[in-house]
């Protein structure tokens, strides 16, 4: 039941009528000094974009932001702050993608293939490198081992700068709500985190609202 459910989720991703402003190729060059930022010192800024996804609203935070099984169970209302911070640390990972589903749901965005293509390879290059790295366990080849190290380093180097793009891609989306560049959208704070936003067929828009100009490149000034 809960992997359908996960499947529909996604799907329902896939028919958003929004993008993403930069997509994970072009995050660096939108902005390298905070993709720099995150790259090492991802869970700081993990905690400020979720806090600042919330609006700085920790009343609203839910533990992975309610895609989780364990989230509303953590006793999230007690110590918001101290929660979101076991999160970023002991689940980063889920943390960024979290946050990132936050923000599409809130605005109708969907994932382009190309940024999926990143992602999965991403995935697939860590699966591989511990697959490769339990065989040289088995093994005992020196060379394999040697193999499998070297594996297990780009899989990390990659999920590292991937992570840092994304979390990247989220706050140049979230400038753009706040009209950090561009004309300042009219919006309003959300409702409160709900466990499922995906009551609706298809979702409302909430925040700024639907424009032509929607997902051109970033850039902070406009003609």
């Amino acid at each position: 039941m809960a992997s359908q459910q996960h499947i529909e989720k996604m799907q329902l991703r896939q028919n958003f009528r929004n993008f993403w402003h930069a997509d994970l190729f072009t995050t660096i060059q939108s902005d390298t000094p905070y993709c720099c930022f995150a790259l090492w010192c991802a869970p700081c800024v993990s905690y400020m974009l979720r806090k600042r996804a919330l609006y700085d609203d920790m009343s609203r935070y839910t533990c992975c932001a309610g895609y989780m099984p364990c989230s509303g169970r953590c006793g999230e209302s007690k110590c918001p702050e101290l929660c979101l911070a076991t999160e970023v640390l002991c689940c980063f990972g889920n943390s960024v993608a979290s946050t990132r589903f936050l923000l599409q749901d809130e605005f109708n965005i969907q994932t382009t293939q190309c940024d999926n293509c990143i992602i999965g390879f991403m995935f697939c290059l860590q699966q591989l490198a511990c697959i490769f790295s339990i065989i040289a366990l088995i093994v005992g080849n020196s060379e394999l081992r040697e193999a499998s190290q070297l594996l297990s380093c780009l899989a990390d180097f990659v999920y590292c700068t991937v992570c840092a793009c994304m979390q990247t891609q989220h706050k140049i989306e979230m400038d753009k709500r706040d009209g950090k560049f561009g004309p300042e959208p009219v919006m309003g704070v959300p409702g409160a985190q709900q466990m499922s936003r995906f009551e609706q067929a298809v979702p409302p828009f909430v925040g700024y609202a639907p424009q032509p100009a929607y997902g051109q490149a970033y850039g902070y000034s406009h003609a």
